[in-house]
């Protein structure tokens, strides 16, 4: 199945600026998640196929790309954004049939992306060093410096968007770039690896190698010439990265999960929290690292809060990602299964509502209907654990310090989230939150391609998006002069 218009054949991997079959001529199916049936096959890379990768990343690095000023770079990434937009229907249509998503938000991906690269494309020639005052008789300057050769592996749920903010970042920067996409959704990351050649990104700047995540994903990970590594995805896999990382010493960006708290007092304005008290936990399936699966409210408000969410649970439905319902399938039967088995762990606790499956959804299709669960113990299962389903558990506190703790009860600290007027427990809060972001009275900000992204503990280390990505993607280097 080529990607048409790109005319790309997905069992082909791009290295040094062709596209060609891997070294074992081994392929993968891929499936639609809306129906099981197969889209078509992608190149099953390995260990070879990486080394050749990661060769011409680094000969790119030495030479063509890594003498191309900043203002260059800047205006090679306008152009990725620029063909991103023009191919909109067909990345829309490609990330709508691979992952499952609605064909809405597949478009709202395909946007993110453009902005990624517009972001990044106006950051390059911007990003600085200092002059440090020292002795009498020195001066003294800082220097950011690309790592080299930096690999990423992305996962299936928002590849688009994890595209433009981890592979976008790095390529600002001055870096050459290794792309290992998620073996279940692929075909977008496949057609960005073309646009980005076609925008005239230097052979071997950009590098992209589908496969299995065991085969070539660790092939990548542990190679000794690859400086740095982004990774989002599962917390075992994170460790895994971490460690084989570690072998040859160098820095590592760990994007994972979370368990995101909204906390709801007394005073908050129900009437604008509900829509992101909803559709925070539901986006994707709920199949997102931020999803707000944890909903903290003040007993004031308990009783309004859970009627109202049940109500709007009752409305949901979910379907055929071309449907364009609220809910698309996961992306798996796998992942189905998962998310099925943490909802049989709920058995006896307070099913406040559930969501439909359409009665015409694909037999074959990874379908689960959204569940809403009320009064849930912290310490339980539904609210520590990260699902990546669309379920969502309510939890009643009594007051700011209880809120707090339940906040914080979890291994994970990405997203959290505080419905108030008083601006006082405002700044306390976000202050006290174990999350790497905090949002007043909204969730999310519309995406924001500017504002730094990242958590703590299971969630991960490292921070992508804004000025931060860029730091993450450099090193610094202090010269002192000495001149008398």
């Amino acid at each position: 199945m080529p990607l048409r218009p790109l005319n790309i054949d997905p069992t082909h991997c791009l290295i040094d600026g062709t596209w060609a079959p891997c070294a074992s001529g081994q392929v993968l199916p891929l499936l639609n998640p809306s129906d099981g049936s197969t889209l078509c096959e992608i190149a099953r890379g390995g260990a070879e196929d990486m080394d050749r990768a990661v060769a011409a990343a680094r000969a790119a690095f030495e030479g063509p790309w890594g003498r191309t000023t900043g203002v260059e770079r800047g205006r090679i990434l306008q152009r990725i954004g620029a063909l991103v937009l023009e191919n909109i229907d067909e990345l829309a249509e490609l990330e709508a049939l691979d992952v499952g998503k609605p064909i809405t938000q597949a478009r709202a991906d395909v946007v993110a992306l453009a902005r990624y690269m517009e972001f990044y494309a106006g950051a390059v020639d911007k990003l600085h060093g200092q002059t440090i005052p020292y002795l009498d008789g020195y001066t003294v300057y800082t220097i950011r410096e690309a790592h080299g050769v930096t690999g990423h592996i992305i996962p299936w749920n928002y590849p688009m968007q994890i595209i433009g903010r981890s592979v976008g970042a790095a390529l600002a920067t001055g870096n050459a770039a290794v792309l290992k996409p998620a073996e279940e959704a692929c075909l977008t990351a496949i057609a960005f690896g073309e646009l980005a050649r076609r925008a005239g990104l230097p052979d071997g700047a950009l590098n992209v190698v589908s496969g299995l995540g065991a085969e070539a994903g660790a092939a990548l990970t542990s190679h000794a010439d690859v400086n740095h590594i982004s990774f989002t995805g599962s917390v075992g896999t994170g460790r895994l990265i971490q460690q084989a990382a570690s072998q040859n010493v160098i820095p590592v960006t760990l994007e994972l999960g979370g368990k995101s708290p909204q906390l709801v007092f007394d005073d908050a304005d129900i009437d604008a929290a509900l829509p992101f008290l909803v559709n925070a936990g539901i986006q994707n399936a709920g199949q997102t690292c931020s999803a707000s699966s944890r909903i903290l409210v003040q007993r004031g408000v308990y009783d309004e809060v859970v009627r109202r969410m049940a109500e709007k649970y009752c409305e949901l439905r979910a379907g055929p990602a071309m449907s364009d319902l609220s809910v698309g399938p996961l992306v798996s039967a796998r992942q189905k299964e998962i998310v099925e088995g943490f909802i049989a762990k709920g058995a006896d606790l307070n099913l406040a509502a559930r969501g439909e499956v359409v009665a015409d959804a694909p037999a074959g299709g990874a379908y689960v209907a959204p569940a809403l669960f009320a009064d849930v113990s912290p310490d339980h299962a539904l609210a520590q654990d990260e699902i990546f389903g669309p379920v969502q558990v309510i939890i009643p506190f009594e007051d700011e310090a209880e809120a707090l703790a339940i906040a914080n009860g979890t291994a994970y600290g990405l997203v959290a989230s505080i419905w108030s007027r008083d601006g006082a427990r405002q700044m306390r809060l976000a202050k006290a939150l174990r999350s790497g972001q905090v949002f007043l009275n909204n969730y999310g900000a519309g995406g924001g391609v500017e504002l730094p992204f990242g958590g703590s503990g299971l969630s991960g280390y490292g921070r992508e998006k804004g000025f931060e990505a860029l730091y993450g993607f450099t090193s610094l280097k202090t010269v002192a002069a000495y001149h008398g």
